[in-house]
């Protein structure tokens, strides 16, 4: 999860990417509230796509919180629920603007050659505020 964040945040996509299997999934649901169907990359080259999107903030932090992982029967895969609160900085009409994200990654991991990798990640977002930057 710490890789994930960093990786992220320091704009690293095939860093993340890496923390995925090879066949790994990484399913966006849109904003509270959206219609729109959720987006689905497939394979490390997608989800490194993906991430290249967060370049068009300044910064972004994302901090990891609480974690609730349970363990298959085998000890070999596990499901987890991993809330994360995000912040994507950008300016807007010459004001920097912090646009706050609650999201919960619900993945399933499994244990590979590489060590644990996420087989398939699900990024629920429970809430947005955008606020300017005070200060």
């Amino acid at each position: 999860m710490q890789t994930y964040a960093h990786g992220a945040d320091r704009r690293k996509p095939e860093l993340v990417a890496s923390m995925f299997t090879p066949e790994g999934r990484l399913i966006i649901h849109r904003d509270p509230g959206s219609t729109e169907p959720p987006a689905v990359r497939t394979g490390r080259t997608e989800i490194a796509k993906a991430l290249t999107s967060l370049e068009r903030y300044l910064a972004t932090t994302h901090l990891i919180a609480n974690q609730l992982v349970s363990f298959e029967p085998g000890g070999d895969r596990a499901n987890a629920e991993t809330y994360c609160t995000a912040h994507h900085i950008y300016e807007s009409s010459g004001v920097r603007r912090d646009r706050v994200m609650s999201i919960r990654y619900l993945d399933t991991f499994a244990r590979t050659d590489e060590g644990w990798r996420i087989e398939t990640r699900t990024l629920h977002c429970d809430w947005v505020q955008d606020r300017p930057l005070t200060g």
